[in-house]
């Protein structure tokens, strides 16, 4: 038993290290886009995404220091706090990308030299800016790492005030983006709200991907007129597995079904059709492997 113990532990370490060089690749990548993002986009037009990067923002505003030492300044406050209150095993999965990002942030900081893009039009700024910022936050979620900066804040958030991490992170950055509001003014706050939305909605995109499926689960009386629809006419597979109602407590049949997403209102008009009564949930389903 141990010996077959040790064999599936290196075999885990095998897969780990295979794909290391990889995910520190797209973590590298992730790093370039915020900060071109931040350089290009965000800094020079005053819009606050929220994090550390927001806070250099302001800070900027009024002490003219290079805003990459400002980042480097907050992370290693932030690290220090977070060695104290977190330990030192979170610390180190956050130092990585805490020292990075500033690293980054500097090198790309005279991009606008490089590509000239009029960014005076703030509505453009917001959505590219948030794309670009967004799509890299999410390869660097993806790669399993950090930017450092409010994660640590927020972790913390969450472990003293028994809040989930999302909460928190509302919490953080969105006061971070109101006191913007005092700094720029409220429409800088108004596209602030839309940078932060984008980010948010396409980081979630990178790390879920698009998708290309939809499950739909199915329960009805006539659970075997169903099944032979998808069968048939659909041409698809079905999976039946048992359930218990929480409330009459009767055993009923479930019908699990994957199909692409251009066969949805199919299957869904099917349904109706058969039973008007069929109770059925459809989740988006973003990765599909084996079956036949």
């Amino acid at each position: 038993m141990k010996i077959f113990e040790k064999d599936n532990l290196s075999i885990l370490k095998e897969i780990g290290r295979k794909g290391l060089v990889k995910r520190f690749i797209t973590f590298i990548v992730g790093l370039l886009l915020i900060s071109i993002s931040y350089n290009l986009f965000l800094e020079p037009n005053h819009l606050v995404p929220g994090g550390v990067t927001g806070i250099a923002i302001i800070i900027n505003n009024y002490i003219a220091i290079n805003s990459s030492l400002i980042i480097l300044i907050c992370n290693l406050i932030l690290l220090l706090v977070s060695l104290i209150l977190l330990g030192k095993e979170k610390t180190l999965a956050t130092i990585l990308g805490a020292l990075l990002l500033p690293l980054f942030i500097n090198l790309t900081s005279n991009i606008t030299d490089l590509f000239y893009i009029n960014t005076s039009e703030l509505l453009l700024s917001s959505v590219f800016g948030g794309l670009l910022f967004g799509f890299g936050a999410g390869l660097i979620f993806k790669a399993g790492f950090t930017a450092g900066g409010t994660d640590i804040v927020n972790q913390i958030v969450s472990k003293y005030l028994k809040i989930s991490i999302g909460t928190s992170m509302l919490l953080t950055d969105g006061m971070i983006v109101l006191l913007s509001s005092i700094v720029f003014g409220l429409t800088h706050l108004m596209y602030s709200i839309i940078v932060i939305y984008i980010i948010s909605f396409m980081s979630d995109r990178v790390i879920l991907g698009i998708s290309d499926s939809k499950a739909f689960y199915i329960i009805t009386d006539k659970d075997e007129e169903v099944k032979a629809y998808i069968l048939k006419y659909l041409n698809h597979g079905v999976t039946i597995f048992k359930a218990r109602g929480g409330f009459k407590k009767e055993n009923r049949n479930v019908l699990l079904c994957v199909l692409p997403t251009k066969e949805y209102y199919k299957l869904r008009s099917g349904i109706n059709e058969i039973d008007k009564d069929a109770f059925f949930v459809v989740t988006d389903a973003y990765e599909v492997f084996g079956g036949e």
